[in-house]
């Protein structure tokens, strides 16, 4: 299979598994992701890690012999099934981690900048490379990179089509961190960090920061107000306060 789901622990994994064409994207294998995060939606998984297959490669970026011969309607469809696919991580109920183990080229990059975080190994490479086709990125590259690294970081490596390795990746703040060992594992100890914690919580909290970057400040605050709000009101909240008056772990219900 192309894209592989496994569970371990509370955690979903789904591989990219096409290692002998570095993972890369064909249109079959992005509708396997579409079906891959609604099987995810439907678990009981509380976190997402995602990686590839093999050593060297997260994914490579499209299937680039793909790409050519279209007409014009073909070519936007495309472009915003792939748009819309990725954004499914926007909204999902859980957060989800790429592991970018080796390269992660054009799609392959837009795909883990979808994602609520991004590590990286030491051997991770990653670009958006579209220029050099004569291209621009065309799922998601060019709205979510300007938001994570800023904008005069962005259009150096989307004009430039130029690689970043893992140490830059992580000191423009592409990546949270490097990690080290089996990929799988450090997503899932990272992942960690935070599956513990009440669902509906974590989901305010991440709505709250994901709007901060549309909106002016104040009309932020009036946001985090109201999530802040509903946070107060649920039971996760009043165990957590509890919990902490009386020295004891949370138990949290997702509630």
């Amino acid at each position: 299979m192309p894209v592989e789901l496994a569970f371990r622990d509370d955690c979903a994994v789904m591989t990219l598994n096409r290692p002998d064409a570095l993972n890369a994207l064909s249109f079959a294998v992005v509708g396997e992701i579409a079906a891959t995060f609604e099987r995810v939606a439907q678990s009981k998984a509380r976190a997402l890690i995602i990686t590839g297959a093999g050593t060297k490669a997260f994914c490579a970026g499209a299937d680039i012999k793909e790409l050519s011969g279209r007409g014009m309607a073909e070519d936007k469809r495309a472009v915003e099934n792939g748009q819309a696919i990725f954004a499914r991580l926007d909204t999902f109920p859980i957060a989800s981690v790429a592991v970018i183990n080796g390269y992660a080229f054009g799609g392959g990059l837009e795909l883990a900048l979808a994602c609520t975080f991004r590590l990286a190994t030491a051997n991770a490479k990653v670009a958006l490379p579209e220029i050099k086709l004569g291209l621009i990125p065309g799922y998601g590259g060019t709205q979510r990179l300007p938001r994570i690294v800023g904008e005069a970081r962005a259009l150096d490596m989307i004009l430039t089509g130029r690689t970043v390795d893992a140490a830059e990746a992580e000191r423009i703040g592409l990546v949270s961190r490097i990690v080290e060992g089996d990929p799988v594992e450090a997503g899932i100890a990272f992942a960690r960090g935070f599956t513990g914690y009440s669902l509906p919580v974590l989901g305010f909290a991440r709505s709250a920061v994901q709007r901060a970057l549309t909106v002016p400040l104040q009309e932020g605050l009036k946001i985090e107000a109201d999530l802040s709000t509903l946070a107060y009101r649920t039971a996760d909240s009043a165990e957590g306060i509890a919990a902490f008056i009386e020295k004891r772990p949370p138990r949290f219900r997702d509630a």
